[in-house]
Order: structure tokens, then sequence, then C-alpha cells
């Protein structure tokens, strides 16, 4: 390695920042009483001493460097875990702002033990040239939304119209392949599963497996490698740009990859785990399940947050998923405030407040589920929604009014602090738990393949097999299953809210019954191309109805108010046409209800109005409301023309039907 001086000078940013002539490193440790800036080339290690600054601010100057570079720090300090420190020189570190990694993240034995070097077990940062940022485009109102969640690997993994070449990588999704399937199913936003660089990590290695979701980031500035590079990634997020298409991401910031104080030493724990760790007696305060919890309450962690966001952001992201958001809210006494110093930051911030923005509302700490009480502009997942349609497509006893709550938005948690009526994210699948075809097919979970003897994943499913677990070949259950899938479908697309559906699910993709294929990076959970067309078809048709007609995506909540026409914005209809009484609300064998919609009565607009019929019970005759009705939709005759419709209808058992007045 060529000799190489490092000098003094103010960094103007954290992380390593390329200039004329070298490059600038900073590094936050306010406990540190060394660090050391490591150089590598062809495996040879440098080291360079970086000076002290104001508030904790380590850095220096490199003259001669440039992008490409590989680096690392080794951080000097005491090692006293009762008072929160543990850092260990032997130890090389990533740096918490590095753009990218030279390899992927993968716990080994070698990783582990006190005064144990690591350089040759662990990849490097890489100095990245600063990226021009995009270009902004106009964003998709919520109304519009339609988002679907996807892994990107899983999602080309076995696309057989993806280039071989590019299949499971950020270059793939972009393929035209993959633009024109989302396109004709009106997909406006993918939300991806974690892309921050993540580790494979002991638990899941030593059972000969591998982190395939990606909750256990460690690098919040750099694409994970297994995918691809900056550039690739890069490409992607131009690609789906282009075809109208916005990227949420899904980002953990609530607890990091290097786990309990039995887990490895890779970044922050040795850097200054006492500022940014959630600490107690010396141990790790646990509100994630993960062994660690990020400290919001830090200057330090927020900021880290912030700059990551406001990158992703320059790239052309237009969104987040915040994996257990509750973290992000939970101050120095480690409870949870709306109104704290993260949620109000990410408020307040020019650039990040104008994104979408989405909160999973709960974490496993003390009062850990807060549905409905993030602030606007955020919305939720609303895993209310899901529950509650899955149990009334099953037929469970007395659901009218959760349906009929679930259908309105969720009014009842969310219609607070001016939030929109699509602050609800409405889903009946995610990556985390079975999918829309395993929730017709499995009675139980199948988990054993994880490695935890079928313990993991979630215990209710609230899914039925219609008599036969898994895969059946008998006609009347195969044709059982696909009415509620697309039942469940219209109902999803038909609520207020936003939908959002899991990739895949469109195509009848299972799982074989696995709820919690978190380490199962293999068939079991990549996308089965090309799967059921016709379904497919029909989710297109469903997703076009939505679009194309506003009142099924209104920005204000309906409260059955009159509107200026006299007329109410929404009307609950029994099958006789009659609305229901308080006993037939509370009737637990009643199975089918009907909703009427009009535009909000606090809006100016007057959108065509819509009357829809869900049964979830036997077949059954529809009283329409009193004027001309055009049938748009029937799940049961997914391929049935828009006709006419009568004074009344014939509702198949476990469909639902669509109507709009006929202008």
């Amino acid at each position: 390695m060529a000799d190489q001086d490092i000098g003094a000078g103010p960094a103007p940013a954290l992380g390593a920042i390329p200039e004329a002539g070298g490059v600038h490193f900073s590094l936050f440790s306010a406990h540190a009483e060394r660090v050391e800036l490591c150089l590598f080339d062809a495996d040879q290690e440098r080291r360079l001493e970086l000076s002290a600054g104001e508030g904790g601010i380590w850095q220096g100057f490199v003259p001669g460097l440039g992008p490409g570079a590989e680096y690392g720090f080794r951080v000097h300090g005491p090692w006293a875990p009762r008072i929160g420190h543990r850092f260990d020189p032997a130890k090389l570190l990533l740096d918490p702002y590095a753009r990218a990694l030279s390899a992927p993240l993968r716990w080994s034995a070698g990783l582990m033990g006190q005064g144990r070097d690591t350089a040759a077990l662990v990849p490097k940062s890489v100095v990245m040239a600063p990226v021009a940022p995009l270009a902004p485009v106009p964003q998709r109102s919520w109304s519009e939304t339609v988002i679907c969640e996807a892994h990107v690997k899983g999602l080309t993994a076995e696309h057989p119209e993806v280039p071989a070449a590019l299949r499971g990588t950020y270059a793939g999704l972009a393929a035209p392949a993959m633009l024109e399937h989302f396109s004709r199913l009106g997909v406006t936003a993918l939300e991806l599963l974690p892309v921050h660089a993540f580790i494979d990590d002991r638990f899941v290695v030593e059972r000969g497996l591998r982190n395939y979701w990606g909750y256990q980031s460690l690098g919040f500035f750099a694409p994970d490698p297994r995918y691809g590079g900056p550039e690739s990634f890069a490409a992607m997020i131009g690609g789906l740009r282009g075809a109208g298409i916005e990227v949420i991401l899904d980002v953990v910031f609530n607890h990091t990859g290097e786990g309990d104080q039995n887990g490895p030493t890779l970044a922050f724990r040795g850097i200054d785990n006492a500022s940014y760790y959630r600490l107690h007696d010396g141990g790790y305060v646990n509100d994630t399940g993960c062994g660690n919890t990020l400290d919001m309450s830090q200057r330090v962690v927020r900021r880290l947050v912030l700059d990551s966001l406001r990158h992703w952001a320059a790239l052309g992201v237009a969104g987040f998923r915040f994996d257990l958001a509750t973290t992000l809210g939970r101050g120095a006494k480690g409870g949870f405030e709306a109104a704290g110093p993260m949620l109000s930051a990410l408020r307040k911030d020019p650039v990040l407040s104008r994104l979408k923005l989405i909160a999973e509302p709960w974490d496993l700490g003390h009062a850990g589920y807060r549905l409905g009480e993030f602030p606007p502009p955020f919305a939720e997942w609303n895993d209310r929604f899901r529950d509650g349609l899955r149990r009334f497509w099953r037929g469970d006893a007395g659901m009218l009014p959760d349906l009929a709550r679930r259908l309105a938005g969720s009014a009842e948690t969310f219609d607070k602090g001016g939030r929109a009526a699509t602050a609800s994210v409405n889903y009946l699948a995610s990556h985390d738990g079975f999918t829309l075809h395993d929730i017709v097919s499995f009675s139980k979970n199948h988990n054993m393949a994880n490695g935890e003897g079928g313990r993991d994943g979630h215990g209710e499913n609230f899914s039925a097999n219609f008599g036969h677990e898994g895969a059946s070949d008998d006609p009347a259950v195969m044709a059982a299953r696909e009415a509620r899938k697309r039942a469940m479908l219209a109902s999803l697309f038909f609520a207020q809210g936003t939908p959002m559906w899991l990739a895949g699910d469109e195509i009848g993709n299972s799982q074989g019954g696995n709820n919690n294929a978190y380490a199962q990076d293999n068939a079991t959970s990549w996308v089965n191309w090309p799967g059921d067309a016709a379904l497919a078809a029909y989710v297109a048709r469903l997703a076009g109805l939505r679009a194309a007609n506003p009142v099924l995506r209104q920005q204000r909540f309906l409260h059955a108010r009159k509107r200026a026409d006299g007329l109410r914005d929404l009307v609950w209809r029994l099958p006789s046409g009659s609305e229901p009484t308080a006993d037939d609300w509370h009737n637990p064998a009643a199975h089918c209800l009907c909703i009427e919609l009009r535009g909000a009565a606090e809006g100016g607009e007057n959108p065509r109005a819509a009357f829809a019929a869900f049964n979830a019970g036997g077949a059954c005759r529809v009283v329409l409301p009193p004027g001309a009705w055009d049938l748009v939709l029937d799940s049961a005759c997914p391929d049935a023309p828009e006709l006419p419709a009568g004074a009344s209808s014939e509702l198949a058992a476990q469909s639902v039907q669509l109507f709009f007045e006929r202008s």
C-alpha cells in the first residue's frame, strides 16, 4: 500500500466524503479514547489516527485517496459493560455512514470473542463518489396509491421472462417483463422488504439457513450487495419511476443486527455502545425482540435516521415503511410519545415530510401496540383489517360490525387529528404470515423447515383449509378456495383506505403453509411464476375499477352524513334492502352486508355512487337501492361483462358484487 498521510480539517458530513485531492473521513463516538482509520489494499491494512473534534466527531483527510477505496475503523476505549462501554480495537468496524460494502455480512464463529481480530472476516466499507440526486417527480396521491409488497430477490428469482443474470437483483425488478406486470395490475408503488445491508445472523447460520427477509440491518446507507451495487439500485429506481411506479423502502431503525450481549461487534457496539443503544444495568433493552433497541432519545441516533432517509430520498425513493415504528416514538424513559423528538423531526423535515411515511404501529415493548396513534402525515399498517376480513370470509359469527368498520377505512381508529381516510394501509397478507392462497389452504402453520420445531410464526392465522390441508386436486375444494380468494381481494380493493397486497398473491403463490419464511431463501419464498394468469387478470380488473371510480378511494371519512343533495354519503343495508337494526348488527348468524357509497358530505366532489354486497354465507338475493344500477363486477363470475341490473340480484355464496349508479 502506498504511503499516505492523514491531515486535519472538518469533514462536511459523517462518513467518507470524496473531495478534490482526497477523502474526508468522520465518525461519531462520544466515549472513544482513540479512533484508527484502517485502509485496505490487497488485504494489506494501514492504520491512520483520526483527530478528536467537537461534539464527539473524529475526523481526518487522506490525500490521494478516491472512490473505490476500502476502509474500516478500530475504536479504542474502555471495556466496561456495566456502564455501557464495549470498546474492542481488535474488531474492524463498519462505517455506519458507508454508502457501499465490499461483500455481504455473514456471521461466523471467528467474529466472537473479545480481543479477536476480525479484519479478515468482515466486509469493508467502500468510498463512493457522490451521486447526483434524481430530479423530483410529482408524488402519487394517497388516494391513487396501490401498494405491492415485494422481496427484491424473491419476486424475480424464478421469473422465466426476466434475463437469468438479472433474476433476484435490483435490476431484475425493472426488467421489461416486471414493468409490464406491475402496470397491468395497477401497481403504483412497490414496497420493498429491507434493502439496507444486513447480516446473516448466528441464529440462521448455525441451522444452515439464511436471513432472507433482511430485518437485521447494519448499513443504513448501503444497498445490500446480495442484490447488486449502488449503481444497480439507482438504475432500478430510474426504471420503475419511468413506468410511473414509486419505491417505498421497508426500513429497520428499531434495532441492528448486532443482537444482544452475545452478538458480534460489527459497528455501533464497538463505536459507541452507550450512545447508540438503550441500556439497562449494562444490558440491552429488548423492545424489538431482536436483542437490542436503538436509542431514539439520543441526538446522534436521530441524526443517523434522518441522514439515512434523506440519502435514499435523494436517490429517488418515494417513501418509507418503518418496521416496529413504536420504537421510533420511545423517549428516554422508554414510553411512547407520538409528539416525541424522532417522530416530530420526521414530520417537520422539509424533504421527508412530503414523502409517503408508513408506520408498523407496534413493537414488543411495554404498551407497544399503537395502532391509530401515529400523527399525520403517517399512514399505518392496519392488522385489524387483515384479521377482520379473514374472519368474516371464514364465516366466523358476529363479524358484521367489524366488516363495516374495515370497509369504511377503520374510521373509529384513524379519524382524528386531521388524518385522511387513506391513513389505513389495508392488507390481507404480508411477508409475515400466510400468503393469500395459504389462508384458504391451511388450517395451521407448517414451519418445520425453519428449524424451530414448528413453534415459530403466528399461532392464529384465521385461515381455513376447506376440508383438506394443503394442495388439493378435488374440483369442489379448488373452486371454493378460488371463490374465497376472489371475494377477499374484492373486499381489499373496494374498501376505503390504501390497499396493499403481497407480491405473488395475484397469481396464487403458496409457501406450503409456512407462515414465517424469514429464513427460507429458496423456492418456498420465491414467487412461483407464471402462476394463475386468470387470477392476475381479475386483480387487474379490480385495480382498474378502483382507479376509475374515486368513490372507492376517498380522502375523507364517511359517517353517513347528509350531503348537499340530501343523500347520505354512506348507508349500510341488509340483503333485503332495509337498514340494519341494533339486533341485526349483533346477529351472530348474519353473514351478508351491503354498502351504498357516495362522495363524502364534507367534500365538493360528486363521484358516481356505488353499491357493493359482501356475502360470506349461502347464496341469497340482494335488493338494490332505488335508482338505475349497473353490475360491474361479480366475484363469482369474474369474466362476466358489465350488465344493467334490475331491482335485485342473485348473490352467490362467498362472493362480492359491485354496482355503479347509471349516469
